[in-house]
């Protein structure tokens, strides 16, 4: 669904992302993982328009995005929770919801009710301000306002982040729901070991931004924790 190659990537004179390819299957829940400063957070930017590229391609359903402004990619399916969450705190939990809206393809202008129905707290909490939630709570509301406008592939940096372990496993249980039983594609930054095995099918790591492992969620093995995720 998404094809990366030969991604290159700089910030000033530095080198971040080098000769990059790694491919996110369709239907899938991959997981993309590296110690802290390997670029697994560049990269997703670079997928979403954030930061700019020095050479490669990043191809969606065939598509080359890197042509794209970030608010089309949004429009061609790609939901984005990035690291922070970044919701709008003097908005209520609903006006946040529905800023996704503006890129559906039907126009359709109300929340639709299964996003309350995957985080029920965000219906209790509907007419209270972003800022005043919780961390988890905000976490949550973030993935809801990504799932607003029916994405067709979900990509989440680090979502158990500083968060609750009840709501972290909530999290996961919405991924996993998303993945398995509805069909979207997941792509997603995670440091937590247990996290990551429990909800990802797929594995991806980088080191020194090289990609260095691609495979199963299995091949996740302690050596290779031990190799390339050990600090």
């Amino acid at each position: 669904m998404i094809e990366i190659r030969g991604l290159n990537q700089f910030y000033g004179g530095s080198h971040i992302l080098w000769d990059v390819d790694l491919s996110i299957p369709r239907g899938e829940c991959t997981v993309l993982m590296g110690r802290n400063g390997m670029g697994k957070t560049t990269l997703l930017r670079c997928l979403m328009g954030l930061v700019p590229t020095r050479s490669g391609q990043v191809l969606f359903e065939g598509q080359d995005l890197l042509k794209l402004p970030t608010s089309q990619r949004a429009r061609l399916g790609i939901g984005y929770v990035p690291q922070g969450r970044e919701i709008f705190s003097q908005l209520t939990v609903e006006e946040n919801l529905r800023t996704g809206l503006a890129v559906r393809a039907d126009g359709r202008c109300t929340v639709p009710e299964h996003i309350y129905e995957m985080f029920p707290v965000l219906k209790q909490m509907a007419r209270r301000r972003g800022g005043d939630l919780s961390g988890g709570q905000q976490q949550q509301l973030a993935i809801g306002r990504a799932l607003v406008f029916d994405p067709k592939v979900l990509i989440l940096d680090e979502p158990a982040e500083g968060i609750q372990p009840n709501i972290v496993r909530e999290i996961g249980d919405v991924i996993m729901r998303l993945n398995r039983e509805v069909g979207l594609t997941v792509l997603l930054v995670e440091q937590k070991l247990p996290f990551a095995r429990r909800v990802a099918t797929e594995l991806r790591i980088l080191d020194k931004g090289r990609l260095v492992v691609s495979g199963k969620i299995a091949e996740l093995t302690d050596q290779v924790v031990r190799q390339h995720l050990t600090v």
